[in-house]
């Protein structure tokens, strides 16, 4: 499984690459339900890549459900509450149509 950054996120990418960001969420489409415990992923943005071991996966159907696990620091270590969080999720394209009908997904690494 590859996860792909867009350049304007390029400084979430590294903050997994540095181990500041333990939590990557995605919208739990078919795509992403694949990801299992113990499977390393590839990160890559632009040229750069890199791997990560998937220590848990979860289900959430909702921003919400979400952060009563994660708080959106160990998310986003650029959104400190629920409102940046969701602001930042709604800047996906697609994202809050994904989020209604498949939830998101969060992976624990290593």
């Amino acid at each position: 499984m590859v996860l792909k950054f867009r350049k304007e996120n390029k400084d979430i990418f590294d903050a997994i690459l540095n181990g500041v960001k333990k939590i990557e969420t995605r919208a739990g489409t078919a795509k992403y339900e694949k990801v299992k415990v113990r499977e390393s992923i590839v990160f890559s943005c632009g040229k750069e890549r890199f791997k990560k071991k998937v220590l848990s996966v979860e289900k959430f159907k909702t921003i919400e459900a979400l952060v009563k696990k994660y708080k959106p620091l160990t998310i986003n270590p650029n959104c400190k509450t629920l409102k940046e969080l969701t602001a930042m999720y709604m800047s996906f394209p697609n994202y809050k149509e994904k989020i209604k009908k498949y939830g998101l997904l969060a992976f624990e690494l290593e």
